[in-house]
Protein backbone atom coordinates (compact mmCIF):
# COMPACT_ATOMS: atom_id res chain seq x y z
CA UNK A 1 0.00 0.00 0.00
CA UNK A 2 1.41 3.37 -1.04
CA UNK A 3 1.43 5.76 1.91
CA UNK A 4 0.38 9.37 1.24
CA UNK A 5 2.42 11.68 3.50
CA UNK A 6 0.86 14.66 5.22
CA UNK A 7 3.20 16.93 3.28
CA UNK A 8 5.58 16.68 0.35
CA UNK A 9 7.19 19.86 -1.04
CA UNK A 10 7.32 20.71 -4.72
CA UNK A 11 10.93 21.20 -5.86
CA UNK A 12 10.79 21.04 -9.65
CA UNK A 13 11.65 24.66 -10.49
CA UNK A 14 15.08 26.31 -10.44
CA UNK A 15 16.14 24.77 -7.13
CA UNK A 16 18.73 22.39 -8.65
CA UNK A 17 20.10 25.08 -11.00
CA UNK A 18 20.65 27.57 -8.17
CA UNK A 19 22.14 24.94 -5.85
CA UNK A 20 24.60 23.95 -8.54
CA UNK A 21 25.57 27.61 -8.88
CA UNK A 22 26.33 27.70 -5.16
CA UNK A 23 28.56 24.63 -5.47
CA UNK A 24 30.27 25.78 -8.66
CA UNK A 25 31.13 29.19 -7.19
CA UNK A 26 31.97 27.90 -3.71
CA UNK A 27 29.44 30.24 -2.08
CA UNK A 28 27.67 27.94 0.38
CA UNK A 29 27.90 29.92 3.62
CA UNK A 30 25.81 32.74 5.02
CA UNK A 31 27.96 35.23 3.09
CA UNK A 32 26.73 34.05 -0.31
CA UNK A 33 24.88 36.37 -2.75
CA UNK A 34 21.63 34.36 -2.79
CA UNK A 35 21.01 35.31 0.86
CA UNK A 36 20.76 39.04 0.16
CA UNK A 37 18.70 38.46 -2.99
CA UNK A 38 16.27 36.19 -1.13
CA UNK A 39 15.93 38.75 1.67
CA UNK A 40 15.18 41.49 -0.87
CA UNK A 41 12.59 39.42 -2.72
CA UNK A 42 10.85 38.40 0.50
CA UNK A 43 10.68 42.07 1.47
CA UNK A 44 8.95 42.85 -1.81
CA UNK A 45 6.51 39.98 -1.24
CA UNK A 46 5.78 41.07 2.33
CA UNK A 47 5.71 44.80 1.65
CA UNK A 48 8.61 45.48 4.02
CA UNK A 49 11.85 47.47 3.78
CA UNK A 50 14.27 45.16 5.58
CA UNK A 51 14.64 41.38 5.73
CA UNK A 52 16.95 39.31 7.92
CA UNK A 53 17.17 35.63 6.99
CA UNK A 54 17.76 33.25 9.90
CA UNK A 55 18.15 29.52 10.49
CA UNK A 56 14.47 28.68 11.14
CA UNK A 57 11.09 30.13 12.09
CA UNK A 58 11.70 29.64 15.81
CA UNK A 59 14.93 31.62 15.52
CA UNK A 60 13.02 34.37 13.70
CA UNK A 61 10.60 34.69 16.63
CA UNK A 62 13.42 34.68 19.18
CA UNK A 63 15.36 37.35 17.30
CA UNK A 64 12.21 39.47 16.92
CA UNK A 65 11.34 39.34 20.63
CA UNK A 66 14.92 40.09 21.69
CA UNK A 67 15.28 42.90 19.17
CA UNK A 68 12.24 44.66 20.63
CA UNK A 69 13.89 44.63 24.07
CA UNK A 70 11.21 42.49 25.70
CA UNK A 71 12.56 41.05 28.92
CA UNK A 72 12.15 40.01 32.54
CA UNK A 73 8.65 40.60 33.89
CA UNK A 74 7.19 41.96 30.66
CA UNK A 75 3.94 40.47 29.39
CA UNK A 76 3.19 39.50 25.80
CA UNK A 77 -0.39 38.71 24.80
CA UNK A 78 -0.68 35.77 22.39
CA UNK A 79 -2.99 32.86 21.50
CA UNK A 80 -2.88 29.69 23.58
CA UNK A 81 -3.61 27.70 20.40
CA UNK A 82 -0.30 27.88 18.55
CA UNK A 83 3.08 26.19 18.27
CA UNK A 84 5.34 26.35 21.33
CA UNK A 85 7.93 28.42 19.43
CA UNK A 86 5.78 31.50 20.00
CA UNK A 87 5.65 31.10 23.78
CA UNK A 88 9.25 29.92 23.97
CA UNK A 89 10.53 33.07 22.27
CA UNK A 90 8.83 35.05 25.05
CA UNK A 91 9.76 32.91 28.07
CA UNK A 92 13.44 32.65 27.03
CA UNK A 93 13.76 36.38 27.70
CA UNK A 94 12.12 36.11 31.13
CA UNK A 95 8.90 37.64 29.86
CA UNK A 96 5.47 36.08 30.44
CA UNK A 97 2.97 34.93 27.79
CA UNK A 98 -0.57 36.07 28.52
CA UNK A 99 -3.00 33.82 26.69
CA UNK A 100 -6.20 34.34 24.71
CA UNK A 101 -8.75 31.77 23.51
CA UNK A 102 -9.45 31.01 19.85
CA UNK A 103 -12.44 31.28 17.56
CA UNK A 104 -13.87 27.81 16.83
CA UNK A 105 -14.23 28.45 13.11
CA UNK A 106 -11.34 30.69 12.02
CA UNK A 107 -9.06 28.96 14.58
CA UNK A 108 -7.39 32.31 15.25
CA UNK A 109 -7.00 34.27 18.47
CA UNK A 110 -10.17 36.16 19.45
CA UNK A 111 -9.24 39.79 18.91
CA UNK A 112 -12.21 40.96 21.02
CA UNK A 113 -10.77 39.24 24.12
CA UNK A 114 -7.36 40.91 24.02
CA UNK A 115 -8.13 44.25 25.68
CA UNK A 116 -9.19 42.72 29.00
CA UNK A 117 -5.78 41.01 29.18
CA UNK A 118 -3.81 44.25 28.98
CA UNK A 119 -2.08 45.35 32.19
CA UNK A 120 0.61 47.83 33.16
CA UNK A 121 3.17 45.09 32.41
CA UNK A 122 1.98 44.43 28.86
CA UNK A 123 4.68 45.23 26.31
CA UNK A 124 3.48 43.56 23.14
CA UNK A 125 0.80 41.60 21.33
CA UNK A 126 1.86 38.63 19.22
CA UNK A 127 -0.37 38.05 16.21
CA UNK A 128 -0.24 34.43 15.03
CA UNK A 129 -2.14 33.61 11.84
CA UNK A 130 -3.30 29.99 12.10
CA UNK A 131 -3.57 27.47 9.24
CA UNK A 132 -5.06 29.61 6.47
CA UNK A 133 -7.06 32.67 7.53
CA UNK A 134 -5.46 35.80 9.03
CA UNK A 135 -6.21 37.21 12.46
CA UNK A 136 -8.42 40.34 12.64
CA UNK A 137 -5.40 42.57 12.30
CA UNK A 138 -7.11 45.99 12.32
CA UNK A 139 -8.61 45.43 15.77
CA UNK A 140 -5.22 44.45 17.20
CA UNK A 141 -3.35 47.33 15.62
CA UNK A 142 -5.94 49.73 17.06
CA UNK A 143 -5.42 48.27 20.54
CA UNK A 144 -1.66 48.50 20.17
CA UNK A 145 -1.93 52.17 19.24
CA UNK A 146 -4.36 52.87 22.08
CA UNK A 147 -2.09 51.31 24.73
CA UNK A 148 1.27 52.04 23.09
CA UNK A 149 2.14 48.36 22.63
CA UNK A 150 4.53 46.68 20.24
CA UNK A 151 3.16 44.18 17.70
CA UNK A 152 4.93 41.01 16.61
CA UNK A 153 3.32 39.29 13.64
CA UNK A 154 4.00 35.57 13.18
CA UNK A 155 3.23 35.04 9.49
CA UNK A 156 4.96 31.63 9.34
CA UNK A 157 2.01 30.02 7.58
CA UNK A 158 0.92 32.97 5.46
CA UNK A 159 3.25 33.18 2.44
CA UNK A 160 1.23 34.93 -0.24
CA UNK A 161 -1.79 35.62 1.98
CA UNK A 162 -3.30 39.09 2.39
CA UNK A 163 -5.47 40.87 4.94
CA UNK A 164 -7.78 43.44 3.33
CA UNK A 165 -5.49 43.39 0.31
CA UNK A 166 -2.29 44.04 2.26
CA UNK A 167 0.36 41.31 2.55
CA UNK A 168 0.53 39.26 5.72
CA UNK A 169 3.97 39.94 7.14
CA UNK A 170 3.56 43.70 6.67
CA UNK A 171 1.83 44.48 9.97
CA UNK A 172 3.12 45.82 13.25
CA UNK A 173 6.66 46.56 14.38
CA UNK A 174 8.17 43.29 13.20
CA UNK A 175 7.03 40.13 11.43
CA UNK A 176 8.42 36.63 11.02
CA UNK A 177 8.26 33.82 8.48
CA UNK A 178 9.17 30.12 8.50
CA UNK A 179 10.46 28.13 5.54
CA UNK A 180 10.01 24.64 6.97
CA UNK A 181 9.25 21.96 4.29
CA UNK A 182 5.48 22.16 4.84
CA UNK A 183 5.31 25.89 4.11
CA UNK A 184 4.30 27.42 0.75
CA UNK A 185 7.93 28.52 0.39
CA UNK A 186 10.50 26.13 1.80
CA UNK A 187 14.27 26.16 2.26
CA UNK A 188 14.30 22.88 4.22
CA UNK A 189 14.82 24.78 7.43
CA UNK A 190 14.91 28.55 7.58
CA UNK A 191 13.12 31.71 8.63
CA UNK A 192 13.09 35.46 8.22
CA UNK A 193 12.45 38.60 10.22
CA UNK A 194 11.04 41.57 8.32
CA UNK A 195 10.50 45.15 9.47
CA UNK A 196 10.32 48.76 8.27
CA UNK A 197 12.53 50.04 11.11
CA UNK A 198 16.18 50.40 10.06
CA UNK A 199 17.57 50.37 13.62
CA UNK A 200 15.47 47.33 14.49
CA UNK A 201 16.71 45.57 11.37
CA UNK A 202 20.32 46.29 12.25
CA UNK A 203 19.78 44.90 15.73
CA UNK A 204 18.25 41.74 14.24
CA UNK A 205 21.31 41.30 12.03
CA UNK A 206 23.55 41.53 15.08
CA UNK A 207 21.42 39.08 17.07
CA UNK A 208 21.50 36.67 14.13
CA UNK A 209 25.29 36.52 14.27
CA UNK A 210 26.40 36.01 17.90
CA UNK A 211 26.20 39.77 18.56
CA UNK A 212 29.52 40.47 16.88
CA UNK A 213 30.41 44.14 17.12
CA UNK A 214 30.76 45.98 13.82
CA UNK A 215 34.17 47.44 14.55
CA UNK A 216 35.73 44.57 16.55
CA UNK A 217 34.55 41.16 15.40
CA UNK A 218 35.37 38.97 18.40
CA UNK A 219 34.41 41.38 21.17
CA UNK A 220 30.84 41.08 22.53
CA UNK A 221 28.78 43.45 24.66
CA UNK A 222 25.87 40.98 24.86
CA UNK A 223 25.06 37.37 24.04
CA UNK A 224 23.05 35.82 21.26
CA UNK A 225 23.05 32.58 19.27
CA UNK A 226 24.22 31.65 15.80
CA UNK A 227 21.05 31.96 13.74
CA UNK A 228 22.73 32.34 10.35
CA UNK A 229 21.09 31.26 7.08
CA UNK A 230 23.15 29.66 4.32
CA UNK A 231 23.50 30.51 0.65
CA UNK A 232 22.32 26.97 -0.13
CA UNK A 233 19.06 27.57 1.71
CA UNK A 234 18.60 30.94 0.05
CA UNK A 235 19.12 29.40 -3.39
CA UNK A 236 16.25 26.97 -2.79
CA UNK A 237 14.10 29.73 -1.28
CA UNK A 238 14.60 32.05 -4.23
CA UNK A 239 13.57 29.31 -6.67
CA UNK A 240 10.49 28.64 -4.56
CA UNK A 241 9.59 32.30 -4.27
CA UNK A 242 9.58 32.63 -8.06
CA UNK A 243 6.50 30.37 -8.04
CA UNK A 244 4.63 31.72 -5.03
CA UNK A 245 1.62 32.93 -7.04
CA UNK A 246 1.33 29.50 -8.66
CA UNK A 247 1.64 27.77 -5.30
CA UNK A 248 -1.06 29.93 -3.70
CA UNK A 249 -3.41 29.25 -6.59
CA UNK A 250 -2.83 25.51 -6.28
CA UNK A 251 -3.36 25.54 -2.51
CA UNK A 252 -6.66 27.34 -2.90
CA UNK A 253 -7.75 24.90 -5.58
CA UNK A 254 -6.84 22.00 -3.29
CA UNK A 255 -8.84 23.54 -0.45
CA UNK A 256 -11.91 24.04 -2.62
CA UNK A 257 -11.66 20.51 -4.01
CA UNK A 258 -11.40 18.92 -0.57
CA UNK A 259 -14.35 20.98 0.69
CA UNK A 260 -16.51 20.07 -2.28
CA UNK A 261 -15.89 16.35 -1.80
CA UNK A 262 -15.97 16.25 2.02
CA UNK A 263 -18.85 18.61 2.82
CA UNK A 264 -21.54 15.91 2.87
CA UNK A 265 -19.73 13.73 5.43
CA UNK A 266 -21.58 13.96 8.73
CA UNK A 267 -19.61 14.53 11.90
CA UNK A 268 -16.88 16.90 10.67
CA UNK A 269 -16.44 20.66 10.46
CA UNK A 270 -14.46 21.92 7.46
CA UNK A 271 -12.32 25.07 7.19
CA UNK A 272 -14.02 28.38 6.49
CA UNK A 273 -13.66 29.31 2.84
CA UNK A 274 -13.32 33.02 3.52
CA UNK A 275 -13.77 35.89 5.93
CA UNK A 276 -14.68 39.47 5.06
CA UNK A 277 -10.99 40.37 4.99
CA UNK A 278 -9.42 37.33 3.24
CA UNK A 279 -9.98 34.14 1.28
CA UNK A 280 -8.54 31.04 2.95
CA UNK A 281 -5.05 30.18 1.73
CA UNK A 282 -5.32 26.58 3.05
CA UNK A 283 -1.75 26.31 4.31
CA UNK A 284 -3.00 22.96 5.56
CA UNK A 285 -6.44 21.45 5.16
CA UNK A 286 -7.78 21.09 8.68
CA UNK A 287 -10.81 19.13 9.86
CA UNK A 288 -12.51 19.37 13.25
CA UNK A 289 -14.60 16.51 14.63
CA UNK A 290 -18.15 17.36 15.59
CA UNK A 291 -19.16 17.22 19.26
CA UNK A 292 -21.31 14.18 18.54
CA UNK A 293 -18.22 12.13 17.75
CA UNK A 294 -16.69 10.74 20.92
CA UNK A 295 -13.34 9.88 19.36
CA UNK A 296 -10.49 12.39 19.57
CA UNK A 297 -8.13 13.46 16.82
CA UNK A 298 -5.41 10.99 17.79
CA UNK A 299 -7.79 8.07 17.36
CA UNK A 300 -8.73 9.31 13.89
CA UNK A 301 -5.06 9.85 13.05
CA UNK A 302 -4.21 6.24 13.99
CA UNK A 303 -7.04 4.93 11.82
CA UNK A 304 -5.94 7.07 8.87
CA UNK A 305 -2.40 5.76 9.23
CA UNK A 306 -3.75 2.21 9.00
CA UNK A 307 -5.44 3.25 5.75
CA UNK A 308 -2.19 4.64 4.33
CA UNK A 309 -3.00 8.30 4.89
CA UNK A 310 -0.69 10.70 6.70
CA UNK A 311 -2.20 13.24 9.05
CA UNK A 312 -1.24 15.50 11.90
CA UNK A 313 -3.11 16.66 14.96
CA UNK A 314 -3.67 20.37 15.59
CA UNK A 315 -1.48 22.38 17.97
CA UNK A 316 -1.61 21.61 21.69
CA UNK A 317 -2.55 24.58 23.88
CA UNK A 318 0.17 26.57 25.63
CA UNK A 319 -1.68 26.56 28.97
CA UNK A 320 -1.68 22.74 28.88
CA UNK A 321 1.99 22.30 28.06
CA UNK A 322 3.68 20.22 30.81
CA UNK A 323 6.88 22.25 30.57
CA UNK A 324 5.02 25.44 31.49
CA UNK A 325 2.81 23.80 34.10
CA UNK A 326 5.99 22.64 35.86
CA UNK A 327 7.10 26.27 35.96
CA UNK A 328 3.86 27.34 37.59
CA UNK A 329 2.53 29.20 34.57
CA UNK A 330 -1.14 29.32 33.55
CA UNK A 331 -2.39 27.79 36.81
CA UNK A 332 -6.14 27.03 36.65
CA UNK A 333 -6.44 28.73 33.27
CA UNK A 334 -8.93 27.29 30.79
CA UNK A 335 -9.63 28.20 27.17
CA UNK A 336 -12.48 25.93 26.03
CA UNK A 337 -12.39 26.66 22.29
CA UNK A 338 -8.65 26.11 22.02
CA UNK A 339 -8.91 22.95 24.12
CA UNK A 340 -11.60 21.62 21.80
CA UNK A 341 -9.55 22.36 18.69
CA UNK A 342 -6.49 20.71 20.21
CA UNK A 343 -8.42 17.51 20.93
CA UNK A 344 -10.71 17.35 17.92
CA UNK A 345 -8.72 18.96 15.10
CA UNK A 346 -6.35 17.36 12.61
CA UNK A 347 -5.18 17.98 9.09
CA UNK A 348 -4.90 15.70 6.09
CA UNK A 349 -2.32 15.59 3.25
CA UNK A 350 -1.98 19.13 1.94
CA UNK A 351 1.50 19.41 0.41
CA UNK A 352 2.09 21.12 -2.91
CA UNK A 353 3.30 17.89 -4.54
CA UNK A 354 -0.03 16.16 -3.80
CA UNK A 355 -1.84 14.96 -6.93
CA UNK A 356 -5.58 14.91 -7.63
CA UNK A 357 -5.47 11.12 -7.66
CA UNK A 358 -3.92 11.11 -4.21
CA UNK A 359 -6.51 13.59 -2.98
CA UNK A 360 -9.30 11.34 -4.23
CA UNK A 361 -7.81 8.47 -2.25
CA UNK A 362 -7.54 10.68 0.86
CA UNK A 363 -11.21 11.67 0.51
CA UNK A 364 -12.35 8.02 0.30
CA UNK A 365 -10.28 7.05 3.35
CA UNK A 366 -11.39 10.05 5.43
CA UNK A 367 -15.01 9.15 4.70
CA UNK A 368 -14.36 5.54 5.72
CA UNK A 369 -12.64 6.50 8.97
CA UNK A 370 -15.25 9.07 9.97
CA UNK A 371 -18.03 6.57 9.34
CA UNK A 372 -16.19 4.13 11.58
CA UNK A 373 -15.79 6.53 14.52
CA UNK A 374 -19.44 7.58 14.20
CA UNK A 375 -20.68 4.00 14.74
Amino acid sequence: MDFIPVNEPLLDGNEKKYLCECIDTGWISSEGPFVKEFEQQMCITAGRKYGIAVSNGTAALEVAVQALGIGEGDEVIMPTFTIISCAMAVTKTGAIPVLVDSDLYTWNMKADEIEKKITSKTRAIMIVHIYGLPVEVDKILALAKKYNLQVIEDAAEMHGQTYNGKPCGSFGDISTFSFYPNKHITTGEGGMVVTDDEELAERCRMLRNLCFKKDIRYVHDELSDNYRFTNLQAAVGLAQLERLEEFVEKKRWMGRYYSEKLRDIEGIILPMEKEDYADNIYWVYGIVLDKDIRADNRTVQQLLTQEGIGSRTFFWCMHEQPVYQKRGLFVNESYPNAEYLARKGFYIPSGLALTKEQMDKVIIKVDKVIQRVRE
